[in-house]
């Protein structure tokens, strides 16, 4: 049965999902905001939005709805567990392997591992994203941060928004760049011209990659770019954009490439503070062996 709570407004004063989240400690402040997101929450019989300012007399309804059971296959898939604890677990990811079930991979993804080689993982992002704190591409390799709990996810979560974590990526490049670092600004949405790829567009939401060359071959550049934000395929798209696109990505890249498992890109650098211990941590995971082989048979620049 679908559960209901009722809560009076007596002096409280502010914005609906802060009272809320005041007065139902129990809940999370993203379980509260999904409430209200689903139209659950009602004032007088009439749903509210996040931003609605409570008044006093005001009655509050909200229908919990039944809690969806998880539908998805616990699959014994190699797994590399780079830390684990009570809280986290930290995860390098290999190249071909899709992070969350969807219309095109219901099984074989990073979660169907998680559910068996993990003990718990947060329920924050759903049903199909179980403990899932950020993504990365399917033919991305690399590092990712898991929430073992809520209240780990929360936490993660909000590192990633406040851009206190650290993320380091490698990527090789098409073309020799002249210069030592950058900083690309350029807003990601949604293409105009195909709306399956992403693209830099004057009303995206504000996207900052910053870049470092670490080599530079006779026709490829090896660079270590850093995340300020973290738009979807947003080193792909802004590497594109200045002209430099990744070797081997099908969707933003040149057609005559160097033959791989997809783009050549690698979440090397991981870092965050544990949301319990407070500690700061950092990993680091090497580069996959067909990008090792690839950069030593490249010829490098005078």
């Amino acid at each position: 049965m679908t559960e209901e709570l009722k809560i009076s407004i007596t002096e409280e004063k502010g914005r609906i999902d802060k009272v809320l989240a005041e007065k139902l400690a129990n809940y999370s402040r993203s379980q509260i905001q999904l409430w209200l997101k689903e139209a659950c929450v009602k004032i007088d019989g009439v749903v509210v939005k996040a931003n609605y300012k409570v008044q006093k007399g005001d009655r509050i309804t909200i229908q919990i709805p039944e809690p969806e059971t998880l539908d998805l296959i616990a699959e014994n898939l190699p797994l590399e567990i780079v830390y684990e604890d009570a809280d986290v677990a930290v995860i390098n990811k290999p190249q071909g392997m899709v992070v969350h079930p969807s219309a095109g991979h219901p099984n074989g993804t990073l979660v169907n591992a998680l559910i068996y080689h993990l003990n718990s993982l947060s329920s924050i992002n759903g049903v199909i994203r179980p403990g899932i704190v950020h993504r990365i591409d399917k033919d991305t390799s690399g590092l990712l941060m898991v929430a073992k709990n809520d209240q780990a996810h929360e936490d993660l979560a909000k590192q990633l928004k406040d851009k206190t974590s650290l993320r380091k990526y490698v990527a090789l490049v098409h073309g020799v760049i002249p210069h030592d670092k950058g900083v690309i600004r350029a807003p990601i949405g949604r293409s105009t011209v195909d709306r399956k790829m992403q693209a830099v567009v004057d009303n995206g939401k504000d996207a900052v990659t910053h870049f470092q060359v670490l080599e530079r071959y006779e026709d490829y550049t090896l660079v270590e770019l850093q995340l300020e934000t973290g738009r979807t395929h947003q080193i792909r798209v802004h590497m594109q954009y200045i002209g430099y696109p990744l070797v081997g990505d099908p969707v933003y890249g040149l057609k005559r490439t160097i033959k791989g498992n997809g783009q050549f890109l690698h979440a090397k650098l991981l870092g965050f503070t544990h949301p319990s211990t407070g500690e700061k941590m950092v990993f680091e995971a090497p580069l996959p062996e067909i990008f090792k082989k690839t950069l030593a048979k490249l010829p490098k620049s005078d």
